[in-house]
């Protein structure tokens, strides 16, 4: 039987000038109607501008456009949602103070002489919700939702401006374990209902486990496509940096020092005041990363905020190096040695509306020598960035340049570079990985080995379980803000783990 495809782009181009990246070079890329069609490649290799042009967010130098068989010219988003294609960003595009169906129904109101009618807009909502298996609570403020129901509303958004072609883009790069599990059956099922699915991702594992065929992009060029059933997540790593990549974390056993950093009895608050963090305790010591396994939500969050000093102790205290730093302000503990590797690095981490060279010096500007007299220095602010982009491989950073531009493993390069450039005695890093790219995560783990092996105290928090568990020499699982139990990780099993994450204990276990 004739498979009908759903898109075909064909001969794609485009160059940006502005920062001198060919982003897409001479790509064709097609989907089929009822699959699910994973586009991966590194940070950086054109994935999401090959389909930002096809949704009209991009407009391409050259292209040849097909929707179900009909030459298209895509020139705003406008225009690919009448013609059926929806994108569902990473960056959520919800406006927080709405409803689940004023959000939803945005543009498309249901109204009568110009009033737009609330109950029928929110009928509306709950039954396209019950449609696709997707229950919403269409009256529940958008701002009081978690990230995986927020994904929910952006994907019900999209269906009810009935798109047959569906762009999701880095969609399980926020979730936990269990709203990702969700969302792939949400996938399948939209696939088997005749609709496409287009999977921008990086995570190899969830391509193997929801998608039907997989296109591999390397800077700017078109590698291969594939059936997900005849290659191997090796094989799509290799494709996607174009040389052998080394998946598992290659070190060697720790030799742990003196203790650094000693956390006891730490009780935190979470938001509106109510306890996040219960009577925590635990140790790091020199040359070991301690990992913190747990489903995201546990209290990582808030456990992390009060070490780094950006959330007030309730109650316990925190010795750095043998100096209590309880309530001490940020700028006092990096100076004691403590460097931060931020969960969030777009908000918290950088400073996207800056440069390179401020980003990098921005932990240290009141130094010497990138100040004086409270007046900064520029050429060592200029000398320090371009030695830290050669260091840390930083690709398309540029001195002086705006760093808005750079790609998400890049960004998290910048981030490692900056912190760990002061050789800090305790570092943490909490989910240093999160949406960056296969080649830049095993950077990012080689980086950490590194500093583990230099004599640093690593404090790793991380939700996914295979990071914690090839990075971390002991491993404390975290579940509802109290320590479960902690693991040599030599004797640690994927089933323990997943045992006191739920809150279950390692006794009962027969």
């Amino acid at each position: 039987m004739e498979e009908t495809l759903a898109v075909e782009m064909r001969h794609v181009r485009k160059y940006f000038a502005s920062s001198n990246v060919l982003a897409a070079n001479d790509v064709d890329f097609e989907v089929r109607q009822g699959e699910v069609h994973a586009l991966v490649g590194e940070n950086g290799a054109g994935k999401t501008t090959l389909m930002n042009m096809l949704y009209g967010l991009v407009h391409p130098d050259h292209a040849e456009i097909y929707v179900y068989g009909e030459p298209v010219r895509i020139s705003h988003p406008d225009h690919a949602i009448r013609l059926g294609i929806g994108m569902v960003h990473q960056h959520f595009k919800l406006v927080p103070s709405f409803t689940v169906a004023e959000n939803i129904m945005l543009g498309i109101e249901p109204n009568q002489f110009g009033f737009i009618n609330g109950k029928s807009e929110a009928e509306i909502v709950r039954e396209l919700a019950q449609n696709f298996g997707l229950p919403v609570d269409p009256n529940a403020r958008v701002s009081e939702l978690s990230v995986g129901m927020q994904q929910r509303v952006e994907i019900l958004k999209t269906l009810q401006r009935d798109a047959r072609i569906l762009i999701l883009d880095e969609p399980t790069a926020v979730l936990t374990p269990q709203e990702v599990h969700e969302l792939y059956n949400v996938i399948r099922r939209l696939a088997d209902d005749g609709r496409a699915v287009i999977l921008i991702t990086h995570k190899l594992l969830e391509v193997k486990e929801v998608a039907d065929r997989v296109s591999v992009m390397r800077r700017g060029k078109m590698i291969g496509t594939h059936d997900v059933a005849d290659v191997t997540i090796r094989d799509m790593a290799n494709m996607m940096v174009g040389r052998e990549v080394i998946l598992q974390v290659e070190k060697q056993p720790a030799t742990p020092g003196d203790v650094v950093l000693k956390v006891e009895n730490l009780l935190v608050a979470g938001m509106g005041g109510v306890p996040a963090v219960f009577g925590v305790s635990f140790d790091v010591r020199a040359g070991e990363i301690f990992g913190i396994a747990g489903v995201s939500g546990n209290g990582q969050t808030e456990l992390i905020e009060a070490i780094a000093g950006l959330r007030p102790v309730d109650g316990g205290r925190i010795m750095l190096l043998d100096h209590d730093i309880t309530d001490v302000n940020v700028r006092t503990r990096r100076t004691e040695g403590m460097a931060h590797i931020p969960e969030d690095r777009m908000t918290m981490g950088l400073n996207l509306q800056t440069n390179l060279d401020e980003n990098v010096i921005v932990t240290s500007y009141q130094k010497p020598p990138f100040s004086s007299y409270g007046i900064l220095n520029f050429q060592p602010m200029r000398e320090l960035a371009a030695r830290l982009a050669k260091k840390y491989q930083i690709a398309s950073a540029r001195v002086g340049e705006e760093i808005k531009t750079l790609s998400g493993g890049n960004l998290q390069k910048v981030v490692l570079a900056r912190e760990l450039e002061g050789e800090p005695k305790f570092i943490i890093a909490n989910q240093p990985t999160r949406g960056v790219d296969v080649g830049s995560i095993e950077f990012v783990h080689k980086t950490l080995v590194e500093e583990r092996d230099g004599g640093a105290a690593i404090l790793l928090v991380s939700v996914e379980l295979e990071e914690i568990m090839s990075l971390s020499d002991r491993i404390a699982v975290i579940f509802e803000g109290r320590i479960m139990a902690v693991l040599d990780a030599a004797d640690a099993t994927e089933e323990d783990l997943g045992i006191l994450m739920a809150g279950g204990t390692l006794d009962k276990k027969e």
